[in-house]
């Protein structure tokens, strides 16, 4: 299950609404090994494409270093889908490299006439994809 905060929630939902038509990218740090989201990491979608999303080298490594000198670790990879569901894509599956961590999708598209939009979590293991119950709390 994924705890997460609703100020991290509206910030994720924000970013993916502000890049719309083109995916967007990012990733919230936590403390390694607590799996607890803190620290939002807004990234610049580097294929500026509205089906693809692709983090930017420089801006990658750049990213890790940073967490590893505040010794955090990704404990959320996020990007959103323009006009499908929030699924994750083959590509998705073929690209998850980060075995702790979860993957959430927002879908800027209302596939589902729910809304406007859907807020998921998944882990990615060894190309196995399982959706995850998402707890949304005031704080931790």
């Amino acid at each position: 299950m994924l705890t997460i905060t609703q100020a991290l929630v509206d910030q994720i939902v924000a970013h993916a609404r502000k890049d719309h038509p083109d995916e967007a990218c990012g990733v919230v740090a936590g403390p390694a090994d607590s799996d607890r989201p803190e620290r939002f990491l807004p990234m610049l979608n580097a294929a500026m494409s509205p089906t693809f999303y692709e983090f930017d080298s420089g801006d990658l490594l750049k990213l890790y270093r940073d967490m590893d000198d505040r010794d955090e670790e990704p404990v959320i990879v996020y990007h959103s889908h323009t006009a499908t569901e929030a699924y994750p894509s083959r590509t998705d599956i073929a690209y998850a490299n980060e075995p702790g961590a979860h993957y959430v999708l927002v879908s800027t598209a209302d596939t589902d006439g729910l809304g406007e939009f859907q807020f998921r979590s998944f882990r990615i293991l060894e190309g196995e994809v399982t959706e995850e119950e998402v707890r949304i709390v005031e704080s931790y």
